[in-house]
């Protein structure tokens, strides 16, 4: 068996002797051979020890030598080789290849594109980047038969080469590094055809928001008779509401990361006529192809609450990820503090009241969805934990209702039962109709990183 080093020569030459190939393809056929050597270097490596050996083969073999720098000359494009049969027979080869079998020299136009994709990068802020090569599929099919005929067990692939080399070069000309597991920018290369896509991907800011009055839905309500289009019922606007807590926090967000679009992702939702008070809701925006992403948050914290001055304010802005998103969805269900003013239609005595409390503390209430909600929720039949109720009497026929539950809970159909939909509720406890009157959220109890 022969020794390594020449295993990898005599692999190499078998492989030359067939197809033409640069340094880049010829050295990537050996990248796991070692480390901090560039697979061009390697190639040219390879190609410089066969040179020798073809030097010194002669003048004993001048025959075979000169076989092996013309193998080297036509399939491996090598000056030195090229050169140094110049010397020994005062001639030049003809007819030699001059396009590599599997890039087709697209590394040499990496410059280039590397230029290119800088200039469109340029349009953008961003903290880092990754590439990702489309590769045509007769070039990847290629690489798979040169790959088995040959028993390539040592190599690197053909996209694996070029997103890792013009990776580096895009890093050293714009000091961004590259990150595989959440870039802000993926550029999409396709090296044979030089066509070049930018992925942005989204922008998430982070934060708490209080809603100050009553009567601003949290998200933007569409008409649903015109569906945004502008009808009479809804005043030629396209929405129910003139703004909501979703435009009032996104519209001052987008102008600044210059986007094209919003999402608004929150721990749940108030009604449209309850308050949020206390440390606000958590909520994350998602900006859509941002340009901007350096973003001064507490300066777009004072603008937003400016603009939005007495009706809603965020509070500790943040940057995020997608990750942040899905833990926000799954938390809906986390520990809120609602205060309910609840009027009776009858006067209601302290005693109870105090048996109220106790009702309704540390039980699961059974829910069916509440009717006013049927049209755009499934019916289904929901369990949530009332953790503790305290009871304050304000009039006769009139008390404050703090209510400590698990998230989901629908505070109003606790109070009037629904007609039965809701069990147990403070109607059927008192046996009384009870009516709410105004609502709050005091709480949102999220645990945030």
């Amino acid at each position: 068996m022969l020794p390594f080093q020449e295993q990898v020569l005599s692999k190499a030459l078998e492989i030359l002797k067939k197809y033409p190939l640069c340094d880049h393809c010829l050295g990537r056929q050996f990248a796991l051979l070692g480390y901090g050597v560039e697979n061009a270097e390697r190639g040219a490596a390879i190609k410089l020890i066969l040179t020798l050996d073809a030097n010194a083969l002669l003048p004993a073999q001048k025959r075979k030598g000169i076989k092996l720098l013309k193998i080297l000359i036509s399939h491996g494009f090598f000056k030195t080789a090229k050169e140094t049969l110049y010397k020994i027979t005062g001639k030049t080869l003809k007819g030699q290849s001059r396009t590599c079998y599997l890039c087709e020299n697209k590394f040499e136009k990496i410059q280039k594109i590397t230029e290119k994709i800088v200039e469109k990068l340029g349009a953008y802020e961003y903290h880092n980047f990754v590439i990702g090569i489309e590769l045509p599929v007769e070039v990847e099919e290629r690489e798979d038969e040169f790959k088995a005929e040959f028993q390539i067990k040592h190599g690197e692939n053909l996209r694996n080469e070029f997103g890792r080399t013009i990776g580096k070069k895009i890093s050293e000309k714009t000091g961004k590094p590259v990150n595989h597991r959440a870039p802000d920018i993926v550029v999409l290369l396709n090296p044979f055809t030089e066509q070049i896509r930018l992925q942005i991907n989204p922008l998430y800011i982070r934060g708490r928001y209080r809603k100050l009055i009553r009567g601003i839905p949290q998200a933007k309500w569409i008409c649903t008779q015109c569906q945004g289009k502008g009808c009479p019922k809804c005043g030629g606007a396209g929405k129910m509401y003139p703004e909501s807590v979703e435009e009032l926090i996104s519209k001052p967000i987008l102008e600044a990361a210059q986007g094209t679009k919003t999402s608004f992702h929150a721990s749940g939702r108030e009604d449209v006529d309850a308050r949020m008070l206390g440390t606000g809701r958590p909520f994350i925006v998602e900006v859509a192809n941002p340009r901007k992403r350096l973003l001064d948050l507490k300066a777009l914290e004072l603008t937003i609450n400016k603009r939005a001055e007495g009706k809603i304010e965020v509070l500790n802005l943040k940057l995020a990820d997608k990750n942040i998103v899905r833990k926000l969805k799954k938390a809906e269900a986390t520990q809120k503090l609602y205060r309910i003013i609840v009027k009776f239609d009858k006067k209601v005595s302290d005693e109870e009241l105090i048996l109220l409390e106790k009702k309704l503390s540390r039980i699961m209430v059974r829910q069916k969805t509440p009717r006013r909600v049927l049209h755009r929720r499934a019916d289904l039949t929901r369990e949530k934990y009332i953790y503790k109720v305290k009871v304050k009497k304000l009039t006769p026929k009139m008390a404050e209702i703090r209510i400590l539950c698990q998230g989901g809970l629908y505070i109003k159909e606790l109070v009037t039962g629904d007609m039965g939909r809701t069990v147990p509720s403070v109607s059927q406890i008192l046996n009384t109709n009870a009516t709410p009157l105004e609502l709050d959220v005091l709480e949102v109890m999220l645990k945030e990183e």
